[in-house]
């Protein structure tokens, strides 16, 4: 095990106005990934993030792409030392609908002990906590007691497409021992996480022709088939009314949650809780697991939008010539994408109904991921977190997909630590996206331990 020396921990506490300085600097950049009327402003962020490196002294290249910059940067090598790689992203979502902002996107305001902006936790505030750490054992030390590599991308909030392709083509630049990602969120207020899990994504279209032109459905209703019908039945045929999914073989390679896995669950689960966060009376699914177990850990299905005919105002008797939905699956790890799309094609072949032409659009798909418990990383992590925040962490998987994560076992075989310092109702992609100045401050903090500890692992 490694400590933080007493100077970097001073440091820290005596910088904490100049870190929310330069937060609320960073914040203000409209670095809108998706918006090409931001590309300027993307740019400014990436230039922004570099120059925060250059001054520390480590290598940087701004490294271009057909799309926006990768930032690469390293500390100086020491040999004998761990490889470390902290991934982020400096890009972050379009802040529509604007009015629905309490105060502007890109103008940072502090209420109740939050900021308010776009980016702030998602991923900027989460990112810098790192950068920031890295700073206080340079400027007190000299030197960082590891190796560190920063890859911090302008693409993630648009699929990461050049990302992934920089990293297929040079793996030995990036070559490291784990990587750390702060791109998740705690459990609750107080109670500090480390996801070691992830799901996958599965994502499709699915598009049902049937008459060449909308049709009279008194005239036509009963003798043509009605490419909404035949949707809504098909989709229907997914999932049975025990929340299994039905495409064949779906469930032949998940892996059973371990007794610790359920136990851990089980001590997290707060049913009132989550409905009174998410606005329900009540909750589904598979049958046979909590709703916590459900939303981390087990496959689903979601339809996420679904259209067809008259959406007008009053009534307009259509028989629709056409039937759209887009729709996912949520995945475990060992469960193939790309097996599942062969064998959902397969299933909606058998059900689609006589006189409907049917297209399937496959649109990405990504394995779910998961860090073994006993990982040394993980547990110098606890170690780190523990330290930072004053409690230890809860082990969490989480519902949601990172595919860079599965990036990085694939391409460069090394494990992710995900440690997030943010909170579950941050508003990430709303209206009055915030993050609390305290767990930026502790996140610093656990940062800098953590480098402390992972060096310490023999």
């Amino acid at each position: 095990m490694g400590k933080m020396p007493a100077e970097v921990d001073q440091y820290i506490k005596a910088h904490r106005s100049e870190f929310e300085s330069d937060l609320f600097e960073l914040l203000k950049i409209p670095s809108v990934s998706a918006d090409s009327s931001c590309d300027a402003d993307t740019e400014a962020a990436a230039q922004w993030v570099a120059d925060q490196f250059t001054e520390l002294g480590f290598a940087t290249e701004k490294i271009e792409t057909a799309g926006h910059p990768i930032v690469l940067a390293r500390s100086a090598y020491q040999e004998n030392s761990p490889t470390v790689m902290v991934y982020g992203h400096y890009d972050v979502q379009p802040p529509d609908p604007l009015d629905e902002w309490t105060s502007p996107p890109f103008e940072p305001s502090v209420r109740d002990g939050n900021v308010y902006a776009r980016g702030a936790t998602d991923d900027k505030g989460q990112m810098l906590t790192h950068i920031k750490s890295a700073e206080a054992w340079i400027k007190t030390c000299g030197k960082l007691p590891l190796n560190l590599i920063f890859l911090v991308e302008g693409e993630e909030e648009v699929g990461s497409e050049n990302l992934d392709k920089y990293i297929a083509e040079h793996p030995e630049k990036i070559a490291c021992d784990c990587v750390v990602i702060s791109d998740t969120s705690q459990h609750g207020p107080g109670q500090p996480a480390i996801t070691y899990g992830l799901r996958g994504i599965a994502y499709y279209e699915l598009r049902l022709f049937g008459p060449s032109q909308d049709l009279h459905s008194g005239t036509f209703g009963g003798a043509v088939t009605n490419p909404a019908n035949a949707l809504t039945s098909m989709l229907a045929k997914l999932i049975d009314g025990e929340g299994k999914i039905q495409v064949p073989d779906f469930y032949e390679s998940v892996v059973p949650l371990t007794t610790r896995e359920r136990e851990g669950f089980q001590a997290l689960s707060n049913e009132q809780r989550f409905q009174d966060l998410v606005g329900v009376t009540g909750t589904t699914g598979e049958s046979g697991f909590s709703t916590l177990e459900r939303r981390c850990a087990r496959p689903s299905f979601d339809i996420n939008g679904i259209w067809s005919g008259y959406q007008g105002e009053g009534a307009k008797t259509v028989l629709p010539a056409k039937a759209v939905a887009k729709f996912s699956f949520r995945l475990v790890p060992n469960q193939d994408p790309e097996q599942i799309s062969r064998n959902l094609k397969t299933f909606f072949e058998s059900i689609v109904p006589p006189g409907i032409r049917m297209e399937l659009i496959d649109f990405h798909g990504a394995p779910g991921v998961v860090v073994p418990l006993d990982s040394p990383y993980i547990e110098a992590s606890a170690r780190a977190i523990e330290h930072g925040f004053g409690t230890a962490p809860v082990y969490i998987r989480e519902g949601g997909s990172i595919p860079i994560v599965s990036t990085f076992a694939d391409k460069l075989g090394v494990e992710s630590l995900l440690l997030g310092w943010g909170q579950n109702d941050d508003n990430m992609h709303s209206p009055n996206e915030k993050f609390n100045l305290a767990d930026f401050h502790r996140g610093v903090r656990t940062s800098a331990c953590l480098w402390a500890e992972i060096a310490g692992i023999v």
